[in-house]
């Protein structure tokens, strides 16, 4: 928002210097981003009254005027400016004035000369060579009651500053010059002044029918008829130059005076020509199909979504964010009808940037703004309006349907000194909020304020106490050491980083990706089999509405975007966060109710194991080049690997990863439903682990290195073809002493012969039997007797008959 600074000490001036308010302004929480003059430097320039103007003897286009400067005698300068003419005030650059620097970066210098042999001492100047404006049509023209002679930066107060504030969304309150000087009143002391806003008196009591509809849309609605304007009136200079140095141009007079009555109250208006109106005005939701041409030129469709405000025939505004050009004011209006509402915030959020643009009215209403004054900023415009374009006014129209409901705020004390950081007393907090015109009701030990209407932003405690903190100073808030003393945090032995896991997979092989959390609500179905995800209010695209609870889906999706692009070879991971659904999970400082959030390392390899070498051809990647990778990444944990059913793996080609019984993850193949339904030509091969147990890291225990040398012995066992791999070694394991027996590994796996007449050849197995070889290494602190060494043995045989019904191959 941009002000000049006049206007603002216009409602309250505390003797402070520009500077000093600006940094007052900003400390109060109104951060003011620019403070730069209203024009450039320069010199010698005074107000000018031409005197006479004839022809230039020697150039059609110039003009000799005799100048009255105040000096006493004349001045003869040499013009060219088309509107320059006998008893108009312009600004004089006298011989040796300095104009603003030019392009060049270098003041223009004023100096007596000639001009097609005409003498010229001085120059009359258009606002484009002040650099007030880009107007360089002609003399910048002065009120006629400008002192001839006078310094042009006093006429013109061009030595004023304009103020331009970075204001949050919530603080409406201040986008207004009045709001401003409310706050900046408040936070000096400095006496507010309070302009009486006299109703105007009424020369008729006609009305304008209004039905309201919504009151869902418009809490309040008033308005007013004016007959008998002149809007071929010019808009008074003050009242442009405010505008301007608002940033606001000047249109006609009747849209200046809504527009300057907004910059100085914060209350946005409409002004529409009453003659265009057809019967009444009705103020609802729009309908589907409906189209309204906009005063901008825009041709807009609504819906039931967006408010309007119409007559018997047709839609003439957008509700709160610009009027139709069906209604506008022009030259040839004659009769008015003032308009000022509460839109509710609610209504008017969004919809601006539906149509892709955004207006003044529009940027106030959807942030709030207080429906108490309505009355009062149409009976401002009304009096501007007589004043400026004369008329009579009719009688006041106000329609009051719904109002925002102000719940009272508590204020602990106690609480806000230990947010704030410094000793409060109640008498402090409660002066704070009274130089802040809040209605407060002590308690012991607490103040009750109940919100104004134009603050729309006090709903809760803290917003009590940021008041509280703003009014104190933020300047004065003592510098507090830290109490308790800072030490590094050294991450535990047994535990690596999360960077230390990413190297691990880089090293492997795999690029780290980064997604985002919301994902396609069918990849959870899909993929993770979850009917029930957690679903976002406000998702930033449609195709991405749900949270993730697994990142497989992510991967998949990178895979699809790097397959699209002709990659040969695909290895990616990603670290990142899932969200699962668990009642028991309650709120605190890092979680939110019914919502577990842990994290997890997921990679996917797609493509040839390796590059191709010379002297073969490059074989896939399999599900045991990654099952490797998972193991490789655990150590020097040994995790075990069952079958699993996964929504998103192949059947049969999927295991279960688990560390010390414990599942931690899965690793296999995609399944081949939802590789036909991605288009891959290959099927990718995924793992998902708990981050958690992967950056474990058990620290190593050293052990003394064996004296003696290990007693190994081989067992050939038949086995029945169900019997797998981790059932054998884990009954061997249960079955021995292991003081005794160190190694044990498994070296071959024989399967008999079975001819076409289902005969099995010859080896000792019936149908249906395999033999597993096994090798058993056996060593203690002391020498093991070959007695000990076959007891070991004969025991293991006896218990691995009874536990899986194996038996010694002969």
């Amino acid at each position: 928002m941009q002000f000049p600074e006049s206007w603002l000490r216009e409602f309250c001036d505390p003797q402070l210097s520009s500077e000093a308010l600006a940094e007052t302004l900003t400390m109060g929480g109104f951060e003011v981003e620019e403070r730069r003059p209203v024009a450039p430097p320069f010199s010698k320039i005074v107000v000018g009254e031409i005197k006479e103007a004839v022809q230039h003897p020697n150039a059609d286009r110039l003009r000799v005027c005799q100048v009255d400067a105040g000096q006493g005698a004349l001045l003869n300068i040499v013009c060219g400016a088309p509107n320059a003419r006998v008893g108009i005030k312009v600004p004089l650059a006298l011989v040796g004035a300095e104009l603003p620097p030019g392009e060049d970066g270098k003041p223009f210098l004023i100096k007596l000369g000639k001009l097609r042999g005409v003498e010229s001492q001085g120059m009359l100047c258009s606002a484009r060579e002040l650099q007030l404006s880009e107007d360089h049509g002609g003399l910048l023209e002065l009120e006629a009651d400008a002192p001839v002679g006078a310094d042009i930066r006093e006429v013109l107060k061009l030595d004023d500053a304009l103020l331009t504030l970075k204001l949050t969304p919530n603080l409406a309150h201040g986008l207004s010059v009045y709001g401003i000087a409310r706050e900046l009143a408040a936070l000096t002391g400095a006496p507010l002044r309070k302009p009486a806003i006299a109703p105007v008196t009424t020369a008729f009591a006609d009305k304008l029918p209004v039905k309201v509809e919504a009151p869902d849309l418009c809490g309040r609605f008033s308005g007013r008829i004016v007959r008998g304007v002149d809007t071929k009136v010019a808009t008074p200079a003050w009242m442009v130059d405010r505008l301007a140095r608002c940033g606001q141009r000047s249109v006609t007079p009747l849209v200046d005076i809504s527009n300057y009555v907004m910059f100085e109250y914060g209350q946005p208006s409409h002004i529409f020509d009453l003659d265009k109106i057809h019967g009444g005005l009705t103020v609802r939701w729009g309908k589907a199909g409906e189209q309204l041409k906009l005063l901008n030129g825009n041709t807009v469709t609504v819906d039931d979504k967006v408010g309007v405000i119409a007559d018997e025939r047709e839609v003439e505004s957008l509700a709160g964010i610009m009027g139709g050009d069906a209604t506008a004011v022009s030259d040839d209006t004659r009769n008015i009808y003032i308009e000022a509402a509460f839109w509710w915030p609610e209504s008017i959020q969004g919809r601006s940037r539906r149509f892709n643009f955004s207006t003044d009215a529009g940027h106030r209403y959807e942030r709030g703004v207080d429906p108490s004054r309505t009355v009062e900023i149409i009976e401002r415009i009304t009096r501007l309006v007589v004043e400026i374009c004369g008329g009579q006014a009719g009688a006041m129209d106000d329609q009051t349907l719904r109002l925002p409901e102000a719940k009272p705020v508590t204020l602990r004390v106690s609480r806000a000194a230990r947010v704030i950081g410094m000793p409060l007393t109640q008498a402090e907090c409660a002066d704070a909020l009274h130089r802040l015109s809040l209605p407060v009701e002590q308690g012991d030990g607490t103040l009750i304020v109940t919100p104004p209407p134009h603050r729309f932003d006090l709903l809760i405690e803290e917003d009590l106490i940021e008041e509280v903190a703003r009014l104190v100073g933020y300047q004065n808030l003592p510098t507090t050491p830290p109490l308790a003393p800072i030490t590094a945090r050294v991450r535990p032995e047994a535990e690596r980083g999360r960077y230390e896991v990413r190297h691990r997979l880089a090293d492997l092989g795999y690029q780290e990706t980064i997604n985002f959390s919301f994902v396609e609500a069918h990849w959870e179905q899909d993929l993770a089999g979850n009917a029930d995800p957690i679903k976002l209010l406000n998702p930033i695209a449609s195709q991405m509405s749900v949270m993730r609870s697994s990142l497989l889906g992510s991967l998949l999706q990178v895979l699809k975007f790097n397959l699209d692009r002709r990659a040969t070879q695909v290895r990616v991971f990603e670290l990142g966060r899932v969200f699962l659904r668990d009642a028991s999970v309650v709120t605190t400082d890092s979680t939110v109710k019914g919502i577990h959030q842990p994290m997890r390392v997921a990679g996917l390899a797609w493509g040839d194991a390796a590059e191709g070498r010379w002297e073969g051809k490059a074989e896939r990647v399999d599900f045991f080049d990654i099952k490797g990778d998972v193991e490789a990444l655990l150590a020097p944990r040994v995790p075990d690997f069952e079958p699993v059913e996964h929504p998103a793996l192949h059947p049969g080609r999927a295991a279960r990863v688990l560390l010390d019984g414990r599942a931690i993850g899965v690793v296999g193949e995609l399944h081949p439903r939802w590789r036909q339904k991605w288009d891959f030509a290959q099927v990718p091969i995924l793992f998902e682990l708990e981050l958690d147990a992967v950056t474990a890291r058990p620290l190593p225990l050293a052990q003394p290195v064996p004296k003696l040398q290990p007693v190994e012995r081989d067992l050939a066992l038949v086995v029945a073809e169900s019997v797998t791999h981790d059932a054998l070694m884990g009954a061997i394991r249960a079955a021995s002493d292991a003081s005794l027996l160190r190694d044990l590994a498994l070296f071959d796996i024989y399967r008999p012969t079975v001819g076409r007449d289902g005969a099995v050849a010859a080896g000792g197995l019936a149908a249906g039997e395999k033999s597993m070889a096994v090798r058993l290494g056996f060593n203690s602190d002391s020498a093991l007797t070959d007695e000990q060494v076959e007891a070991a043995v004969r025991k293991i045989i006896d218990q691995l008959g009874a536990r899986i019904g194996a038996r010694l191959r002969v």
